[in-house]
């Protein structure tokens, strides 16, 4: 018993000696805090209490927006739809701080915030996923980063874009494609692809060997394998004549989510304002798929057991003028 108290008394003495210097405890923490070293963690633990403080700030004020203050809009509040895997999500207040950071940019480039959040609307609720977005722009990192632990692949209509992407987002799993159709052709288009809506512009097929005006179909072969969860129609460009136009975009996005075998695939078109967009999403996604949307963006849910010699239940032949968008035209991409 006496060894085991030597043994303390002097672990303690030495404790004592070495740190203290017969100064007290208090004496110690003034001469860690005075080191170089502990002063930098110091900071290091302000700076994240500072932080925490900030994100906090923005959630609340995300929260006080509440959902009510956006156009978005369900037509159906009674369908039942899918929910990604809640454990593999990102961490909400790392969802909501990056939303609110992109929101708030000032730029011109990006989309108007209710469309962004209704768009991530849907990505929170279904990540992670597969995600498949056609379009290049201010919110790639946004999609990709919301989407965390599923797969974004992005289309772009050019290499420079595709390229430029990939260096501002490392890893980016970016592809681009040529695009044959122009914004001044889409009603000829629409009238072809009604015409051989048995044949070659069906809505179940494989894009891979169509010889459909509309299909993209030079993409790398597995993806057009892949169960997608989700696939977001913001591009190419079709904001004058001789741009491409999205309803190439339209009809591959309606063919491959007919492909999805047992599922349901959230369709999202933006810039539905504009008379392409429209039409070609009541041509190949169907107004009895519209669940929700903005003035700028629709939200379509497409299910299993559609029928497969036809993209809608009911497919009318689109009348009265029509009225694509004139040269010098800069709203929307």
């Amino acid at each position: 018993m006496k060894g085991v108290n030597r043994t303390k008394l002097i672990f303690l003495q030495s404790t004592l000696n070495h740190k203290q210097g017969g100064h007290g405890f208090n004496a110690s923490f003034s001469i860690l805090l005075s080191h170089h070293h502990y002063r930098r963690w110091l900071v290091a633990i302000l700076s994240f209490f500072a932080f925490a403080s900030l994100l906090a700030l923005l959630l609340n004020a995300s929260n006080a927006r509440g959902v009510g203050t956006h156009a978005y809009y369900i037509s159906d509040s009674s369908v039942s739809l899918p929910a990604g895997d809640g454990e593999k999500q990102l961490p909400a207040v790392v969802f909501d701080a990056l939303l609110e950071y992109a929101a708030s940019s000032n730029t011109s480039e990006k989309m108007e915030e209710e469309d962004m959040r209704a768009v991530a609307g849907v990505i929170r609720r279904r990540a992670p996923c597969n995600l498949l977005v056609f379009g290049i722009g201010h919110e790639t990192p946004l999609w990709r980063a919301l989407n965390h632990g599923g797969r974004t692949v992005f289309v772009g209509e050019s290499e420079y874009l595709v390229g430029r992407a990939e260096g501002l987002n490392p890893g980016l799993e970016a592809f681009d494609v040529a695009f044959i159709t122009t914004v001044r052709e889409t009603p000829e288009l629409l009238a072809t692809a009604r015409r051989q809506r048995r044949g070659e512009c069906r809505p179940v097929q494989n894009l891979l060997y169509s010889d459909c005006r509309l299909a993209v179909n030079d993409l790398p072969n597995q993806l057009y394998g892949v169960e997608w969860d989700v696939i977001l129609v913001d591009g190419p460009q079709g904001n004058a004549p001789e741009t491409p136009g999205r309803a190439a975009s339209i009809f591959t996005a309606a063919v491959m989510a007919r492909s999805v075998p047992g599922g349901h695939v959230d369709v999202l078109v933006h810039d539905y304002d504009r008379e392409v967009e429209r039409v070609s999403s009541g041509e190949f996604l169907c107004p009895e798929n519209l669940t929700g949307g903005t003035p700028h963006l629709a939200h379509f849910l497409l299910r299993t057991g559609a029928p497969t010699d036809k993209f809608c239940r009911n497919n009318k032949t689109r009348r009265g003028p029509w009225h694509p968008p004139t040269a010098g035209t800069t709203a929307g991409s």
